[in-house]
């Protein structure tokens, strides 16, 4: 049984599938995540992902195998018919889940489908999660293997992408990187980045019941409170929306959605970038939720996919 239009205000103006994909979500379910509930938080996530994400393996990928890499696991990814003259080239990519759940594997809808447009591998780590590990577990973690990979592939030849909480990371590791002294990548692409983990943003609570799949009370207080490990949720390292940003830092994308409820955190990182000198550019889509792009049946994902491709494709030597 689907829901009522009306009763969900569905948009108008987006495709069929994305339609349906309002009309049959669910009503988003909250337990805290504390280190008794987390285990099967975690499984029930991973089981919720799994169809999509082994469609994506194997449609998409030649290989899908972990690794190791500046002592953390990463899963690499290698499109089909990959050509090993690409191996001088990569992106290294943060999946999300409100840095308590998730893992590489929830994410090859997304992972595998820009290494299958690029055609270059994709690195993606199994950074340490909350509750257990607080930042700047995840933090050192993502600034260790992007340490390895510029070092190893250059900054015109790597790229960093990441969702949500990963596109936290992604922030977090260049802003550490660049005051650390090291080069930064040819581009960044961001979906729906959690840049700010306090609730300040205009449609964390406009878009109330307009997202089909986050609430901020129900879903993500736990989780900032969980990852800030008792610091402030608007400490810059913690919400990089509050981070220094200034001319250097790589062009930038991103891409969220009229329903997503961090639109205006993505709204206010994109004009802080631009007012700092960055190149950086919103890509923002009629009707769509949060990281829409996890949804291969729905066609505005796969042409969002198709845009954030071209992009890294154009800054990559």
């Amino acid at each position: 049984m689907t829901k009522d239009d009306a009763m969900v205000r569905i948009p108008a103006a987006v495709s069929s599938a994305a339609k349906a994909f309002f009309r049959n979500a669910g009503p988003i379910g909250y337990r805290a995540a504390t280190e008794d509930t987390i285990g099967a938080i975690r499984d029930e996530t991973r089981d919720g992902f799994a169809a999509a994400s082994i469609a994506a393996q194997q449609t998409l990928t030649e290989q899908v195998k972990d690794i190791e890499i500046a002592g953390v696991q990463v899963q690499e990814v290698v499109p089909k018919g990959y050509d090993a003259a690409n191996d001088d080239r990569a992106i290294l990519y943060f999946f999300g889940g409100g840095h308590i759940v998730g893992s590489p594997f929830e994410d090859l809808p997304v992972s595998a489908g820009l290494a299958h447009r690029l055609g270059v591998k994709v690195y993606a780590p199994y950074y340490r999660r909350a509750p257990e590990d607080p930042f700047p577990a995840a933090a050192e973690d993502a600034g260790a293997v992007y340490e390895a990979l510029i070092g190893r592939f250059g900054p015109r030849r790597l790229a960093v992408a990441g969702e949500s909480a990963g596109g936290n990371l992604a922030l977090t590791a260049l802003l550490d990187a660049r005051d650390g002294g090291l080069p930064l990548p040819a581009a960044a692409a961001l979906l729906s980045p959690w840049s700010d983990l306090t609730d300040t943003g205009d449609t964390a609570s406009a878009a109330e019941g307009f997202d089909p799949t986050l609430v901020y009370e129900k879903s993500l207080r736990s989780a900032a409170l969980a990852y800030a490990g008792g610091r402030a949720l608007d400490d810059p390292r913690v919400s990089p929306l509050y981070g220094d940003y200034r001319p250097g830092f790589p062009p930038t994308l991103i891409t969220t959605g009229t329903r997503d409820l961090f639109l205006s955190d993505c709204a206010r990182l994109s004009t802080k970038m631009r007012q700092s000198g960055v190149d950086a550019s919103l890509h923002l889509w009629e009707g769509m939720w949060h990281v829409f792009e996890f949804y291969p049946d729905v066609p505005e994902a796969s042409q969002s996919l198709d845009e954030v491709a071209s992009f890294i494709a154009g800054h990559l030597a």
